[in-house]
């Protein structure tokens, strides 16, 4: 598709508002205390202990924008501990911890608060066995200032001046809004939500609905339970004037539930809109393996925020238009012929819902992957020559001005080039591996292998590496821990070709297709190295524009 200069422009600005949005979901913190501690990392009063279930009952007064509850804590003990931190984060207030242990008997804790977590003394915990306490809490919760990337507890109206609310704490923690161990790396097995509001609304939730309880004051409790694995920031619920239809979707697995929850007054737009969602799921069942949560199926709940991967129920905020929000990151086009956020956000249910990083500085496993799955959903549907020119186009986005990977161990990001240029990684992976059945057989092979597992990046980097048969190791380290991009230097004189790389970590490895008296493969070291072509003075050079490199002729 030929596009005009203004249109290539704007959509360039777009893509850098985007990627620089997505980089600041988290704080931009460069130095931490010892809160950030207690808050990314799995320290004494976390690691002797496994989240089993959480069992939530939350009631939302939408007159006061408050909450209360209380969250009933499933878990296994690991090892000798004597000391909880449970986070629950200000201006909540955790009110008491009842402790419950095997013998059937309550014992109130006694606790102590520091910051945003509070360290409860237990007692009776044997190793292996599963115990819980409730945890009773209240509060006014932060109001998210720009969801999803600023997020918290959204309180809104519909057009229709109906109440809307819904959460987007993804980075920020799920301890925003209830008491739980808010740190990736522990998912609870299975969850439970039972949400309070007014009898007048919905209220919809993560996994499969278990009924609804009118209370006789004018309020009801809806009940929703996932049976899988769910990290803390996904369990998430929305309550709005919602109606609903549903489909079912024949998948490698079986009958897999696709239901559609829509504020009511857009119901006959998004059965038409709607159709991106199956289209996904079939190309990306092809791609990355059978959809992870099939007892829990698949639902996309209209959200008043853009979008989040809140596992079987994705929050849909794109205004039914395709493209992001009507515009084509990418400027190639192709982004503009489907849902951004349909497509986006699912994608994360295999990467992020199904495999989670263990911490937030790993989260290029989660968007560099469902960023190239952009890429190979358009491949699905309109052919390799359009993936590739969606995944070239969204280059433009790269802003490489931190690392990818961020500060372990404090719920501390990298850049939002984790998007683009994880996506371009990828794609310059799977260009070196040049075999597309072991490409898609590794990435289905991720699936499968850390099914419903939370990881490291040296887990992921060591699987694809060993499954290719090609060491990605130095490639991994090159576009995640530093901001440089490989430049291929070459000098062509005649026909002899001249060529190394520079701008890049030591003994830095990457093969490359390139074009020099025909397609051929070359392998760049940081030293110089030679071909020779043909002496009828015809001779050209080019590297493939898949790779993301940059080339640089010298003489």
């Amino acid at each position: 598709m030929k596009l005009n200069k203004p249109f290539l422009l704007s959509a360039c600005l777009v893509c850098v508002a985007f990627t620089a949005s997505f980089a600041q979901m988290l704080n931009k913190k460069t130095t931490f205390t010892h809160a950030d501690t207690l808050r990314g990392s799995n320290g004494p009063g976390r690691d002797w202990w496994d989240a089993t279930k959480y069992d939530l009952h939350v009631k939302f007064n939408l007159a006061d924008s408050t909450i209360s509850g209380y969250n009933v804590i499933f878990f296994k003990v690991l090892k000798k501990g004597d000391m909880m931190q449970i986070d629950l984060q200000e201006p909540m207030v955790l009110d008491s911890i009842i402790e419950h242990n095997t013998t059937g008997k309550s014992f109130s804790l006694q606790f102590t608060k520091e910051g945003n977590a509070y360290f409860a003394s237990t007692k009776n915990n044997q190793k292996k066995t599963i115990n819980n306490v409730t945890a009773y809490y209240h509060g006014k919760p932060r109001i998210a200032k720009n969801p999803p990337w600023d997020g918290g507890l959204i309180w809104k109206k519909d057009s229709l001046n109906n109440p809307w609310v819904s959460i987007a704490c993804q980075g920020l923690g799920a301890s925003v809004w209830y008491p739980c161990k808010d740190i990736q790396s522990d998912e609870p097995d299975s969850a439970e939500m039972h949400i309070t509001c007014p009898d007048t609304l919905m209220c919809v939730g993560n996994g499969r609905f278990r009924g609804k309880i009118e209370n006789g004051d004018g309020t009801a409790t809806y009940d929703w339970a996932v049976v899988n694995p769910i990290n803390n920031y996904c369990l998430i619920p929305y309550i709005g004037k919602y109606a609903h239809f549903n489909e079912i979707y024949k998948g490698e697995k079986g009958d897999l539930t696709l239901d559609y929850w829509v504020l009511a007054y857009n119901l006959e737009k998004a059965k038409i809109h709607f159709a991106d969602a199956p289209k996904m799921i079939k190309a990306f069942e092809y791609w990355f393996g059978p959809y992870p949560f099939y007892e829990d199926g698949y639902k996309l709940v209209e959200a008043p925020h853009l979008g989040m991967e809140h596992q079987s129920a994705t929050a849909y905020g794109n205004q039914y238009k395709n493209g992001y929000l009507g515009r084509d990151l990418s400027g190639s086009g192709w982004g503009l012929k489907w849902d951004f956020i349909i497509v986006h956000e699912s994608g994360h249910e295999w990467f992020a819902n199904n495999i989670t990083s263990k911490d937030i500085a790993d989260m290029w496993i989660h968007e560099s992957f469902t960023n190239y799955s952009e890429t190979l959903f358009t491949e699905f549907y309109y052919g390799k020559e359009a993936g590739s020119a969606y995944l070239i186009g969204s280059r433009k986005g790269i802003l490489n001005d931190v690392p990818i990977i961020g500060t372990y161990g404090v719920n501390k990001e990298g850049s939002g080039d984790m998007y683009p240029k994880g996506g371009n990684m990828l794609h310059t992976i799977r260009q070196a591996i040049n075999n597309d059945g072991l490409f898609r057989k590794i990435w289905r092979g991720l699936n499968k292998t850390f099914y419903h597992q939370t990881v490291t990046a040296k887990q992921i980097e060591d699987y694809i590496s060993k499954q290719a048969g090609i060491d990605f190791s130095t490639v991994f380290t090159q576009y995640l821990t530093t901001t440089q991009v490989p430049v291929l230097e070459y000098n062509l004189a005649g026909n002899k070709l001249q060529y190394r790389y520079t701008n890049c970590i030591a003994n830095f490895r990457l093969p490359l297709k390139v074009n020099f008296n025909g397609t051929r493969w070359i392998k760049p070291t940081q030293n110089w190295q030679s071909l020779t072509g043909t002496t009828n003075g015809s001779n050209e050079f080019l590297v493939d524009a898949n790779f993301y490199i940059i080339t640089k002729k010298v003489e």
